[in-house]
């Protein structure tokens, strides 16, 4: 930061500092950082393939099987017979090539239909895994943002309450305040300082968690830019939300594919009662140099041969019919666990809908509120100065304030994320729906929102010097003109009342 700012008032600086334009990474950026980086998003990816690897390995029971053979055989043969003790030895070579061609399989056809349904479930599972890292690196983004402005905010109220303790002190020095006064204003003072290290632990720990999320050392969130512009909720319709689930949510795609599963292997089971026919071919060459054990001479043998075989189940021990009932349990259990899946999916896409409502709803109140607390932090510390409010009101009413600035801070993160979040809720979430959110940072040049404090009027500032060491660990403010108070005025008691004789008869 430039040395020039220190040389202003302190809220002053405040307000210049955090209103310098913003250099950090987008959101969008931070995105494409952890896409790379995230190892919970690289394994999904990693699952993602293997699942679609293993799909394919069910297409194999619908193609030819091809099989090249070959061997080579050393036989010593020694044959006794009456007449004579005959030993030989044989060498035999022999290779071929079969294949075979299923024709009617019904459990290989159920098994490749299969395959290309777990290829979709696969993609569906993916889809999620995305959608959880858009939501998760937004989170990220903006716990560092909400956590950079409350750090600011407690240090601006620390440098008010500083000023206030300073007043304290003053007017108690010169008989115009009690020390009631100066010791709320020391407490509130302590317990500011408290929050602010706090407040940068947090603030630390945020920016960790975003550093290992995005794999990047030093993170540095580009804050919303001034005036803040939350974007609108479209479509306003929650039924519109909901009715966009059913059709692309991952886990209601998820569970659909999931039953038709199911359905595919109660054909599987079914397949036991069923014939199998295969087409086979091959040909295979075999060679005797020595002859054979029952021919003296050389021979070879070339033999290609063409076939059908039949197959049919008869009786299996009752393993087929129990297999049906167990599929058919089993495709009962997808289809509640459908139902179930709908369920949580319209629950979850209107409450993050009314909850997005409540939030937007929230802002607006918010700001209204702001505006309140400041003119009645500035009503407080003028009738402070004149006398009729007491330093305790001060004291309340800054609190006030920067307890509304930081709500406010808080709400607008809540309504960006949660735009998010309601697109997570029923399926929609894309990467393109980060772009939206990325046009309310602040831009290269533009000045950041944050949560800066307000700078107090001349009016209601206290025009009191206060020494440099009069407040441990308080920046020292800028002395301006003294002030010359007026003697108080004692009040008048007003006169005895007069009390008459009743009239005598």
């Amino acid at each position: 930061m430039p040395l020039w700012p220190r040389l202003l008032p302190l809220p002053a600086a405040l307000l210049v500092a955090l209103s310098l334009p913003a250099h950090g990474q987008s959101l969008i950026e931070l995105y494409d950082a952890a896409r790379g980086y995230d190892a919970t998003y690289k394994a999904a990816l990693a699952q993602y393939d293997a699942s679609i690897a293993r799909a394919a390995q069910a297409k194999a029971g619908i193609l030819p099987a091809v099989g090249l053979s070959g061997s080579a055989v050393h036989s010593n043969i020694n044959v006794e017979t009456p007449q004579a003790d005959i030993t030989r030895k044989i060498n035999t070579q022999a290779g071929g090539v079969n294949a075979t061609q299923p024709l009617y399989r019904p459990a290989n056809w159920a098994t490749y239909e299969q395959g290309k349904r777990q290829a979709e479930i696969a993609q569906a599972v993916l889809t999620a895994a995305e959608q959880d890292l858009i939501v998760r690196v937004s989170q990220g983004y903006f716990d560092v943002l909400a956590s950079q402005d409350t750090l600011a905010l407690v240090r601006a109220q620390k440098a008010a309450t500083a000023e206030q303790l300073a007043s304290a002190k003053r007017n108690f020095e010169v008989g115009t305040a009690t020390i009631t006064d100066t010791r709320e204003a020391q407490a509130r003072f302590d317990l500011v300082v408290a929050q602010e290290i706090a407040a940068e632990n947090d603030l630390q720990i945020k920016k960790i968690a975003l550093d290992e999320l995005v794999g990047r050392i030093g993170t540095n969130p580009t804050p919303l830019a001034a005036p803040v512009t939350l974007p609108a909720l479209l479509p306003a319709d929650v039924n519109v939300w909901v009715a966009q689930a059913e059709a692309v949510h991952p886990s209601i795609l998820q569970a659909k594919l999931g039953v038709d599963v199911a359905g595919l292997e109660v054909k599987k089971a079914e397949a036991g009662h069923k014939p199998t026919l295969d087409v086979q071919a091959g040909y295979n060459v075999t060679n005797n140099p020595q002859g054979t054990s029952t021919a003296l001479g050389k021979s070879r043998i070339n033999a290609g041969t063409v076939g059908v075989v039949f197959n049919m189940p008869l009786f299996a021990g009752f393993a087929t019919e129990n297999r049906i009932k167990e599929t058919l349990a089993l495709e009962d259990q997808s289809r509640s666990i459908l139902d179930s899946t709908r369920r949580t999916v319209n629950q979850l896409t209107r409450s993050v809908y009314l909850s997005l409502v409540s939030g937007a709803g929230q802002v607006k109140a918010l700001e209204a509120a702001e505006a309140s607390s400041q003119s009645a932090l500035d009503a407080n510390r003028l009738g402070y100065q004149v006398g009729v409010r007491i330093n305790i009101d001060v004291l309340n009413s800054q609190s006030q304030l920067y307890q509304t600035k930081r709500d406010l801070a808080l709400a607008r993160y809540g309504v960006l994320l949660g735009n998010l979040k309601l697109r997570q809720a029923n399926g929609t979430l894309v990467p393109v729906d980060l772009q939206p959110i990325n046009a309310t940072l602040a831009q290269a040049g533009s000045a950041a929102a944050g949560a800066s404090p307000t700078v107090p009027s001349a009016a209601t500032i206290s025009p009191v010097p206060v020494p440099a060491n009069s407040i441990p660990g308080a920046t020292p403010v800028v002395p301006q003109q003294p002030f010359n108070p007026p003697a108080p005025v004692m009040p008048v008691p007003p006169p005895p009342p007069v009390i008459l004789n009743p009239p005598t008869r």
